[in-house]
């Protein structure tokens, strides 16, 4: 009982003794005169760079028969789809697996890919971006216009799509199509003028 009569009644049944914070002493300082030679935070960090072990990284992997490459891909997708499913908001994640998927040069799997994270989070522009990008690059066109026209239907108020759009039409000389394509965008937001 001694001990609730020393007790504290905000901390309940503990002392003030048992709450009080342990911090170390401070050691004094017992020469203070300046050292001959001065050191700079920079020579310091230039040290420790230097005397730092070096990352162990495993062996590049050689890839040497079709086998071989079939289950590296295979363990890749694993890799990624279960990345995948543990951040599925992550944005980077899935375009990391698309890019990746385009590498390998297996563009059907590459546009699953680019659809699911679609279905994530379509009022991503910069999503949409990379898509068209990834088919523009590997010269998809009809793909690409199909995305552009998904893409400036669904998001109208984006305008770096729809001057992506016409500019891609631009690019491939048909200048016709940009022109319907710009009267589409002004006759859809005839209030901002």
């Amino acid at each position: 009982m001694a001990a609730d009569k020393d007790a504290v009644p905000t901390l309940g049944h503990l002392t003030k003794q048992e709450t009080d914070v342990k911090l170390p002493r401070s050691t004094r300082v017992k020469n203070k005169t300046p050292a001959p030679i001065q050191i700079t935070a920079e020579q310091i960090l230039r040290e420790a760079r230097e005397r730092q072990e070096s990352e162990i990284r495993p062996p590049k992997q050689k890839i040497t028969d079709p086998t071989e490459l079939a289950d590296y891909r295979l363990r890749k997708r694993k890799e990624l789809e279960d990345l995948i499913r543990q951040v599925r908001w992550n944005i980077g994640v899935w375009v990391k697996y698309a890019q990746w998927e385009e590498r390998q040069k297996d563009f059907k799997r590459a546009r699953s890919v680019w659809e699911r994270a679609l279905e994530v989070d379509y009022r991503n522009h910069t999503l949409w971006l990379k898509y068209v990008e990834m088919e523009m690059k590997n010269k998809f066109t009809n793909h690409a216009r199909n995305i552009w026209d998904l893409a400036v239907s669904l998001l109208p108020g984006v305008d770096q799509l729809w001057y992506k759009y016409i500019h891609m039409e631009e690019m491939l000389g048909n200048v016709a199509g940009a022109r319907k394509i710009f009267e589409r965008w002004t006759q859809g937001e005839p209030d901002q003028q």
